[in-house]
């Protein structure tokens, strides 16, 4: 499921997967970009000022610019935080992709549970097969309840590793 969108999306080999991901208005790559002019604009304006007597200006500008700068790191650090579930040949694979880190699980669909984590607006738990993982963070919480219900038809209907309805000589 895009979380724009809110569908799967059904690959060539049969296979279904939910790419859920931050709705990022800026690429890194832009955030860049905006960062920079931001120095030159700045710097230009704490360099006038302190050719002009006010010393103290520039390094008020320096220390401005490297707190900003950090900010933006952390952000674009987390801007392609996602999670993708993957179902294909009789597996369910999530990955939770955070801040660099890829948390994996993988079940059996016909064994996974699907539920809320403690009420219908807080994430969604797959679990089976003695592991547990937590999906749903970015989907605005009024829609996880949806999602569950969308992961629990797939997951049963998904016989033998073929979606059902599907042309089994595919």
């Amino acid at each position: 499921m895009h979380a724009a969108a809110g569908l799967p999306l059904r690959e060539a080999n049969g296979s279904i997967e939910w790419l859920l991901k931050r709705n990022c208005s800026l690429k890194p790559q832009q955030l860049f970009g905006v960062y920079a002019s931001l120095c030159v604009i700045s710097l230009t304006i704490a360099t006038y000022f302190w050719l002009n007597g006010a010393t103290l200006v520039m390094p008020f500008a320096w220390a401005e610019l490297l707190v900003v700068g950090a900010a933006l790191l952390v952000y674009a650090r987390h801007a392609a935080d996602r999670e993708l579930i993957t179902l294909q040949s009789g597996r369910l694979v999530v990955e939770h992709l955070h801040g660099g880190r890829v948390e994996r699980a993988e079940f059996q669909p016909d064994w996974v549970r699907v539920e809320p984590r403690r009420d219908d607006r807080s994430l969604i738990e797959l679990s089976g097969q003695g592991a547990t993982i937590a999906v749903g963070r970015y989907v605005r919480p009024e829609l996880r309840p949806a999602l569950a219900d969308e992961f629990r038809a797939t997951f049963r209907q998904w016989p033998e590793g073929r979606w059902a309805g599907e042309d089994p000589k595919r």
